[in-house]
């Protein structure tokens, strides 16, 4: 006897077929198959009618349900949603990935790559839920990201930096970003700061918010304004434009935090463009410790971001996860100021 999706008889229900995601969506078997494939070639309003039926019944296709003892692909995905013109001219992106290769190094696995269009997140999901992959690495994710969305129900997964959505039931690792903008605060006070302006990154990832989160509990702690804020996406063209925006305002400003180096660099050649001086006249602090912190002159003060650490214990957690091992839900690295001249 057949037994509905959804009754209760005590007893445990078969997981869902490749035949009843075809009845649900309406469409073929082999249509079934080709779109948990991956394939290319099915009409879009078809793919959206299976993804459905997948999502309902929580499909999961058999290559994706391997058991420690065999169909094992030993291969992890780094996902990054971002266009790869941002992924190559970021350092951040590179420094991950030689983190995960260290560990990976150790064991068994390879590691792919992938960038994802929010144009079609779909593809992106097929792939990784078609087998191919078994464990996914989530870094640049922002809350209105959905290349990633319910991989969580067939494949682990480890974010960098906790997602803005459903932290709680989620593996990822990070830095102490909110501390680390503190830390960058409290370092132009100390050399005398009271307008203290920020370049904060965007508001749907998580370092945009805790870093903004720092710079401000930083002012509050000493009594300051809060209101010398602009916004980037952590690239050197945003902080030019954003602090060509804060110098527009005609506020006084003597001091800036900028959430990452990119646009710190940015920042730092519009106030040399106005015949300002670093750091008398604005001192200047970044965040990430990376290349651009010292292709500038004078060079940043910055916070030193564990980058490649941040890689290693993403890769040994979603490792953990793929062998059924104990894993930390949650890893929290800490940070450090490097001084230089800029502040």
């Amino acid at each position: 006897m057949e037994i509905p999706l959804g009754t209760d008889t005590g007893q445990v229900r078969p997981a869902p077929t490749l035949e009843m995601v075809a009845a649900l969506a309406g469409v073929s078997r082999a249509t079934v198959s080709r779109v948990v494939n991956g394939s290319t070639s099915v009409a879009p309003e078809l793919v959206h009618s299976v993804e459905q039926a997948v999502r309902t019944l929580n499909y999961v296709p058999n290559r994706a349900a391997r058991t420690l003892a065999s169909r094992r692909t030993y291969t992890i995905t780094l996902l990054v949603p971002e266009s790869t013109s941002k992924v190559f001219a970021d350092p951040f992106f590179a420094t991950v990935v030689e983190g995960v290769a260290k560990y990976l190094n150790s064991t068994d696995y390879m590691l792919n790559m992938v960038t994802s269009s929010e144009a079609n997140p779909g593809k992106t999901q097929r792939y990784l839920m078609g087998g191919n992959v078994d464990g996914v690495l989530v870094v640049s994710h922002h809350s209105g990201d959905h290349s990633w969305e319910h991989l969580s129900d067939a494949l682990p997964i480890v974010f960098a930096g906790r997602p803005l959505l459903n932290a709680a039931d989620s593996y990822y690792v990070e830095v102490d970003n909110e501390e680390g903008a503190l830390a960058a605060v409290q370092r132009l006070i100390s050399t005398g700061r009271h307008h203290i302006a920020t370049i904060a990154g965007p508001q749907d990832m998580p370092p945009g918010v805790d870093r903004l989160a720092g710079w401000r509990g930083g002012l509050h702690q000493a009594g300051l304004s809060d209101a010398l804020v602009e916004y980037g996406d952590f690239t050197v063209a945003s902080g030019a434009a954003a602090m060509q925006r804060l110098l527009a305002r005609g506020k006084p400003i003597d001091g800036l935090f900028a959430a990452n180096d990119q646009m710190a660099a940015g920042a730092h050649a519009v106030i040399r463009e106005h015949g300002l001086r670093i750091p008398e006249d604005i001192a200047l602090v970044g965040f990430d410790d990376d290349q651009f912190a010292t292709r500038v002159s004078p060079a940043l003060t910055t916070v030193h971001h564990p980058i490649a650490e941040l890689g290693e214990k993403m890769a040994r957690m979603l490792v953990e996860l793929i062998e059924g091992r104990a894993a930390e839900r949650v890893c929290r690295l800490p940070t450090s100021l490097v001084v230089r001249e800029s502040a």
